[in-house]
This record gives C-alpha cells, structure tokens and sequence, in this order.
C-alpha cells in the first residue's frame, strides 16, 4: 500500500468516526429511517453520480454557482432546519422563504431542478430535495477546489415555507458577538463559525451589504481597500464585490483578507476583532488544511439541524411544491 493510498485511507476513516459521533451527539436515531453515508444504496445506487455530474456540468458554465449552491444549502437548513423549504416557490395565498430580502440573491434553484429531473427519472419518489441540496453544496465545495467529504443522507423534506421565517438568518451587518450568539443558539462553537464563514472564500457580495462600512469610516477597515469599495459602490446597490481575490476557488485567502483588515463584510471583520474568534482566523490563515478539515466537519453539523426524519416529512416529487 502506498504512502499516498494509506493516507486517503486513514483521512476516510477519521473523517468517518467524526461524521458517526456528530450524528450520535445530535441525537440521531438508528433504524430503518436513520440518517446515513449510504442510505440510497439499494434504493438509487446512482444517485451520487448523478448530483456530481449535474453540478460540475453547472460549475463548469458558471464557476460562480458553487457560491450560490453553498448558500441555499445554509439558508435552508438555518430555517426550520434542513428540509428542502428554501426550494418551494410562492403561491397567491403565501409568500415562501426564497422570496425574502434575505434570500433573493440565492442562485443554482435550476440546477437542483435538473438532478430532481433526472432522479425522478431513474428512481422515483426515493431522494429527497433535501438531501439533493446538501449533495449538491458539499460537490460544489470539491469542485471549487475545496475538501471532498461524506454526508449522511436520508432527510426528509418540509411542507412549511414562510418568508416571516426568515427573520432568523444572520445579517451581513451582525458583528462577531452578535453571530456568536445567534450561531450558539444553534449550537455552534466559535471555532465552528469561524470555519463556516470560510464558505465566503466563494462568490461576491452586493454593495447594499457592505456600504454601511464606508460611511461613516469603519476604523476597521484598510483605508486604500475602503477606496476600491467606495468606487464599487459608485455604481449602484446592486454592484459586486468578491471577498477574496479568487472569489471561484475554495481556498483561505478569506482570512488572510481578514488579517490586512480586507474583510468585506462587517460579519467578515468583525471575527478578527473579537476574543473568541481571532485565533482561528490566524490559525485558517496560515494552515489551509486544518481549515479545510474544520470546514467539512462545521458543514455536516449544520447539515444535521433540526432534520425530517421517516413520516415526520415527504420525498416532494417537485422541489418548487409540496405533494
């Protein structure tokens, strides 16, 4: 056995053990309906070929999806937990999620449309848009450059999707203290938040969410970076920024932004101000790896929240609508 074999090797098994004592400490229920790495093997063997293709095809068009596909997975399972809500559209009689101020720069809703599509097609009824959701973020995550992990699978979706909801989610303008105690709430540690607000690595932010930075001046922020912003916004709410200078690639330069006070947000930032964070941004900044590794364990725990399980939820035969 090589090095290099032996290694994917351990890492799979650690990675394993870490995934089985998360579930087992969320309070997950073993049987028939648990949650697990295999849970479509007999069902939908294909189903992981399937999503990983599907969304590489899509990242390969538009490298700028993998931003927005990591986003829905979080601003779903931050609402009424992982349950597919943030997919359902609107009717007459209610407003849903996706259309909240909150959620309205949400993207990659047609390419969940195409992997349901295409499963309903080889297995009907079977894999739920929750889960198609989780897969799809954690791919878009490997495709972007970032870690390749396993996920337990077998979420059932929600029939509830109601923009009032949408009050929980943490605002671009929170500082650390703020998304300490929202994020705790749900039962999440600094070092998680930190980790999960690595996700930022990806994709932009409009200048709607960052303006209130440079007027009044934010002392926090780099006086020539606070310039470049300033000519960004000169063009209208709507125009955007990258976080970092590889906004298509999952690396750490997020943090090193953080360092030289290069945040964009005042939720970036402020996680380099505060006592209980800072650490973690310097430990992310110089070691890839470990943030890497922080990552994908922060993102099957929010993956975890506040799950359908069995009859408490449905396989929705359209994403957009409940059955």
């Amino acid at each position: 056995m090589s090095m290099k074999y032996s290694e994917m090797v351990m890492a799979k098994l650690v990675t394993s053990i870490l995934l089985l004592e998360t579930m087992v400490t969320s309070g997950f229920r073993i049987g028939p309906d648990s949650l697990s790495v295999d849970y479509y093997v007999f069902s939908c063997a294909f189903v992981e070929p399937i999503v990983r293709n599907i969304v590489n095809e899509a990242l390969q068009n538009d490298p700028k999806l993998a931003a927005g596909l990591i986003r829905m997975h979080f601003h779903d399972c931050f609402i009424q937990g992982c349950d597919g809500s943030i997919l359902i559209d609107s009717t007459k009689d209610n407003t849903a999620e996706k259309d909240s101020p909150g959620n309205l720069s949400l993207r990659g809703y047609e390419v969940i449309d195409r992997i349901k599509e295409e499963l309903e097609a080889q297995c009907p009824g079977v894999v739920s848009c929750a889960d198609i959701v989780a897969m799809a973020a954690r791919d878009a995550v490997f495709f972007a450059g970032g870690p390749s992990y396993d996920i337990p699978k077998g979420r059932k979706d929600g029939t509830r999707s109601k923009i009032e909801d949408t009050i929980n989610l943490p605002f671009p303008t929170f500082n650390a203290s703020e998304l300490i105690r929202v994020f705790g709430q749900r039962g999440f540690t600094p070092r998680e938040i930190v980790a999960l607000s690595g996700a930022h690595t990806l994709g932009v932010a409009r200048c709607a969410s960052f303006k209130n930075r440079l007027s009044p001046a934010d002392p926090t922020l780099d006086s020539e970076f606070a310039t470049s912003l300033s000519k960004t916004c000169s063009a209208g709410d709507q125009a955007e920024q990258p976080f970092d200078a590889t906004e298509d690639i999952f690396d750490n330069l997020y943090f090193e932004a953080l360092t030289r006070n290069n945040g964009l947000l005042t939720s970036d930032q402020t996680l380099y101000s505060h006592a209980e964070t800072k650490n973690f941004v310097d430990a992310y900044a110089f070691n890839q790896y470990l943030f890497f590794f922080d990552f994908q364990q922060a993102m099957v725990k929010m993956g975890l929240l506040d799950v359908k399980q069995g009859s408490n939820g449905q396989v929705r035969a359209n994403c957009r609508k409940v059955n």
